[in-house]
């Protein structure tokens, strides 16, 4: 657990599950692809992912992120601040904190992709230093 610009930072608990859906909701990353149930239960606590919140001193879930691994690439999910929360460094402190457990971990690469629909963000990632890497991601619905 850190606590780092006003917002404590932990693994989810369960009793956070109902304000995380609603953030990523609020947020618009949620898509009808993807149910946020299934995917928190497919990554909280687990070795090779998990759903770290960042929590005000008023007890809110303000900020989250899902991040995992495969031993060679991390991924950051879900990184999500409240409207009115933001403006105060805890979308830094929650991608932070998501690199930092990629490290414990030795993970040597960080990525996340931003949907073309919220383009918007990706001047927020090059600030904290994050480059485009040119790719073609191919998908196949299972």
């Amino acid at each position: 657990m850190a606590t780092t610009e006003g917002l404590t930072i932990r693994p989810f608990e369960a009793g956070d599950r109902a304000a995380v859906i609603a953030l990523w909701r609020a947020c618009g990353l949620v898509v009808p692809h993807n149910d946020p149930e299934t995917d928190i239960d497919r990554a909280a606590g687990r070795a090779n992912s998990d759903v770290l919140v960042g929590v005000t001193a008023d007890g809110r879930v303000a900020a989250s992120v899902m991040v995992g691994h495969d031993g060679h690439r991390g991924w950051l999910y879900y990184v999500a601040v409240a409207a009115d929360a933001r403006g105060r460094g805890h979308g830094r402190a929650i991608v932070a904190a998501a690199e930092a457990w990629l490290r414990a971990r030795e993970v040597p690469k960080a990525q996340l992709l931003i949907r073309d629909t919220n383009a918007a963000v990706r001047d927020f990632y090059t600030g904290l230093g994050w480059d485009e890497s040119p790719r073609i991601v191919m998908e196949r619905r299972l």
